[in-house]
């Protein structure tokens, strides 16, 4: 189990060690044999030439190069130094702003990356449905967030039997409605669970998805949850990444509205029982720093609650949405983390059949189109020189192929390859079951393998 300390203001914080568990799932993972039906890998993963099975571990031994003659194309690519740049960062940015971290999962459902979290500090994981949490749990992470509701009574009842079996794992769930809270609690009774669940009350906007409406609302929830023989009231949550309210400083003005009535509702739970402080969690990837100022924000006569941030998309950052939208040095007045785009999609242009239109190898299987179409960033040509993209721009994606405004003096022709961006890397990631990960030179130095 990982050995979890208490910092003076009640910050939990994660041992630099890794459950003996996770250890050795990941030492079985680095030698797992990479298909041959892993895009990208078709021709080193069945090259009868080698010595034995494509591995992690062989990987990093061979250090083949990702745009020579070993890999086929497109294939997404994460940049080794970017990830680690941005796992310290936000590691970082969360000690000193006294915060904990559950990484959201979803977004790279990489058990290698997660384990990289949780050795720089991370608090646990943060999951949004019980197969995400058994894919977890299949590799040992000993402490989960589940920031949603729970109404399959067969997924309860794993659940049940989980905490059960394994009396160091800790779990939380979501609640938003008396009927909820009764449901789970039959559903944890019927299936002879051991232990509370340990539950937070969301606190969601109108129009949008899950959570209470109001904090009144809110309160009542809490006080069903506080009477239930299965679950125990451990706090309060909610998401800001979905407001949005027309401009920049709008939308900021909202989410800040949003974390205070979360805050007071933090405020106004009944305390628990056996003394142990309620949590109190949000921040997606966007506006986490506007999250971290309002829910630490000191408040008379009110304990400071201990804050969990759960943003995700950090890990990989972006060079689409999030870059545009998430706090860091280049958003004024808006203090976060230096995180850098660690994925790019490597692709063939496959015709030119208008000078204005080039067609390349990548669409809808593989990246990322709900928050913006990739982003050109280079071009490389058969005799390896490389130029920036200029004004090359994605228009539209099919399934296989990307569209792209090409300007009519531009040299672009089929064959030369071209470097894209992503935008959003969790509807990136979902698209691959191995990932090449490489140094800044493009030698691959290891796979990272994802459970979609």
């Amino acid at each position: 189990m990982l050995i979890m300390t208490m910092s003076a203001d009640r910050v939990p914080a994660a041992s630099r060690g890794l459950p003996p568990e996770l250890s050795a799932a990941l030492a079985a993972l680095r030698d797992r044999p990479i298909p041959g039906t892993s895009k990208g890998f078709g021709r080193i993963a069945t090259d009868r030439s080698g010595d034995g099975a494509v591995t992690s571990a062989s990987l990093a031994a061979r250090r083949p190069y990702l745009l020579g003659p070993d890999f086929m194309l497109p294939i997404l690519v994460l940049r080794e130094a970017a990830l680690r740049q941005n796992i310290g960062a936000m590691a970082s940015y969360c000690a000193a702003a006294g915060v904990g971290l559950a990484p959201h999962g979803k977004t790279s459902m990489a058990p290698q990356i997660i384990a990289r979290q949780l050795a720089a500090g991370a608090w646990g994981v943060t999951a949004a449905t019980i197969a995400q949490v058994q894919v977890f749990r299949a590799f040992g992470v000993p402490r989960i967030l589940i920031a949603n509701e729970l109404a399959d009574r067969n997924g309860i009842e794993w659940l049940a039997g989980e905490l059960a079996a394994d009396p160091g794992f800790e779990c939380h769930a979501y609640v938003d409605s008396v009927q909820g809270v009764r449901l789970l609690d039959r559903a944890m009774r019927a299936a002879g669970a051991a232990r509370p669940l340990p539950v937070l009350v969301e606190l969601g906007q109108p129009g949008d998805r899950t959570g209470c409406r109001s904090v009144d609302e809110a309160l009542a929830v809490a006080a069903a949850a506080g009477q239930a023989r299965q679950l125990r009231l451990a706090g309060a949550a909610g998401f800001e990444g979905s407001i949005s309210a027309g401009s920049g400083a709008a939308t900021l003005a909202a989410v800040e509205t949003f974390c205070r009535e979360l805050r007071t509702l933090g405020d106004l739970l009944p305390a628990d029982p056996a003394g142990r402080p309620h949590l109190l969690s949000a921040g997606g990837s966007a506006y986490f720093d506007v999250v971290t100022r309002e829910l630490t924000a000191a408040r008379p006569g009110r304990p400071r609650p201990e804050v969990l941030l759960r943003s995700g998309a950090y890990v990989t950052h972006d060079h689409g949405h999030y870059a545009a939208v998430a706090p860091g040095p280049g958003q004024p007045g808006r203090s976060g983390p230096w995180l850098v785009p660690a994925l790019e999609l490597w692709a063939p242009v496959l015709s030119r059949p208008e000078p204005d239109l080039a067609v390349a190898s990548a669409g809808r299987r593989d990246v990322a189109f709900d928050l913006g179409l990739p982003v050109p960033l280079r071009i490389r040509k058969a005799d390896g020189t490389e130029a920036p993209a200029g004004r090359l721009r994605v228009t539209r994606l099919d399934d296989q192929h990307a569209y792209l405004s090409v300007p009519a003096e531009s040299l672009l022709a089929p064959g030369d390859l071209l470097c894209l961006g992503i935008s959003h890397p969790c509807t990136t990631m979902d698209k691959w079951r191995v990932i090449p990960v490489t140094d800044e030179q493009y030698q691959v130095i290891d796979a990272v393998h994802t459970f979609f």
